[in-house]
């Protein structure tokens, strides 16, 4: 999560009103609206392609702790992330590694908060063998080869996933994903937002496809983690359809996340297990559970293992896209920029997508990661609608700079997702044309296609 400070989390909660109240509370002016990137990022032995270790990672973090820049975050002595004074790494179950910048008002801000960051541990990986990849899937390594992070509450949710889908440890363990944070102005611009971010994924799964690979092969598809997290828990996961309903209100979404089964809750540093048999939060509210009564850390906490393309925290959160190369994770976020916070791109994306059946939606959702900008959408295709959204996202943030002004028009980083577009060719699709050879001319190839590397 993009660094927010939260306070009040020790308060006991008595209704869903409480519940309520904590996502309202996230409401914010416009001229306070900010933005927030999240970077997941694989990391590799440079040498075999493998995915490096927990071992190799802790390494890493220990070097980045001696320069004082840091604090460490550990767990059972384990070093399991690093806070800094605005952002932190932390690490992903098949230590991934995700650096999370300070909420900023403009995108020119969250780049230079997130390089400033990035450039000493990418600098130190480099030293240590390791290679950082901009993908969305581990491209060599098989499930079982890649052992767990020590965190306590992977004991919890790794087995529980074996038993809700077929590939939620692969989506722990192998995907990568960005994930850009957003503000709104009260209940009936959140859901707007929410229910445009929904509308917004298969865009960007086509546009943004960059995962076709799984253990040394092509997977069949264009984003393979697209695959993996409609595999993953049902309940928790993809499409919240309730929030299309034109009646929806945030009462909604509490109703959503009081149904889906928890995981676990946290007292006196230990995770206690809630997943014996389906334990909802609206049980929990109702019963507590061993001996233990609702507060609203447990409600933060569990706001925090719903995986849904878009979810409040209580910023909006949209997680669709893969990880990607450097160059077009601010284009991920200027598009969205551009898009949710201008009223006029929002009722263009509204007017677009209201007649759209939740069925036809779903089907084009699902064909995304697959058929990538060649999908059909109402008699076009997503690379037709692509272009549309460039469009409407430019003059968006031209109009968001002409009322606020703060340094230069943030529209430029959009410009290599035209070339994109236009090609027509995902980054998934240039990967396939180029996979071929030994595992070294492989590494190599994934080198040139993605690699995170210092940026000055």
């Amino acid at each position: 999560m993009t660094t927010i400070i939260k306070k009040g989390l020790d308060q006991p909660l008595e209704s869903k009103q409480d519940l309520l109240r904590y996502l309202l509370a996230g409401a914010r002016t416009q001229d306070d609206w900010g933005i927030g990137v999240e970077v997941e990022s694989l990391a590799l032995v440079e040498a075999t392609g493998e995915a490096a270790p927990y071992a190799r990672i802790e390494a890493l973090l220990q070097s980045l702790l001696v320069t004082g820049s840091w604090e460490p975050i550990l767990e059972q002595g384990h070093l399991i992330g690093l806070k800094g004074p605005e952002s932190q790494i932390t690490l992903e179950p098949g230590a991934q590694v995700e650096l999370s910048g300070r909420f900023c008002h403009d995108l020119h801000c969250s780049h230079a908060d997130l390089m400033n960051n990035f450039n000493p541990v990418l600098e130190a990986a480099r030293r240590q063998g390791l290679l950082f990849l901009g993908l969305g899937v581990q491209p060599f390594s098989r499930l079982d080869e890649i052992p767990w992070v020590p965190k306590s509450r992977y004991d919890v949710m790794g087995p529980y996933m074996l038993r809700c889908g077929d590939m939620g440890q692969r989506m722990m363990k192998q995907t990568a994903g960005l994930q850009v944070n957003f503000d709104f102005s009260d209940e009936a611009d959140c859901l707007q937002k929410l229910r445009i971010a929904q509308w917004l994924s298969p865009l960007l799964y086509a546009l943004f496809a960059n995962s076709p690979l799984l253990e040394g092969a092509p997977s069949g598809y264009l984003s393979t983690r697209g695959e993996i997290w409609s595999r993953t828990d049902s309940q928790r996961s993809g499409i919240i359809p309730a929030l299309f309903d034109p009646a929806a209100n945030m009462e909604t979404y509490v109703d959503y996340a009081l149904d889906v089964p928890m995981y676990f809750i946290h007292r006196d540093g230990n995770y206690l297990d809630m997943t014996a048999e389906p334990f909802s939060f609206r049980r929990y509210m109702e019963q507590g559970f061993a001996g233990q009564s609702p507060i609203l850390a447990d409600w933060d906490m569990h706001l925090s293992t719903l995986f849904t393309e878009v979810r409040l925290r209580p910023q909006i959160e949209i997680r669709t896209p893969d990880c990607l190369p450097a160059h077009l994770t601010f284009a991920v976020a200027a598009l969205l920029k551009g898009l949710l916070y201008d009223d006029q791109a929002r009722a263009e994306i509204c007017a677009r997508f209201e007649s759209l059946s939740i069925e036809d939606f779903m089907s084009l959702y699902r064909a995304s990661w697959t058929q990538g900008l060649g999908t059909p959408m109402q008699g076009q295709t997503l690379r037709g609608f692509a272009r549309e959204a460039l469009s409407l996202a430019r003059a968006g943030l031209g109009r968001q700079h002409a009322r606020f002004g703060r340094g230069a028009d943030e529209s430029h980083y959009l410009s290599d997702v035209d070339e994109l577009v236009e090609g027509g060719v995902t980054l998934s699709e240039r990967l396939l044309g180029r996979w071929s050879g030994s595992v070294e001319q492989k590494i190599d190839v994934l080198r040139q296609h993605c690699a995170l590397v210092p940026q000055h």
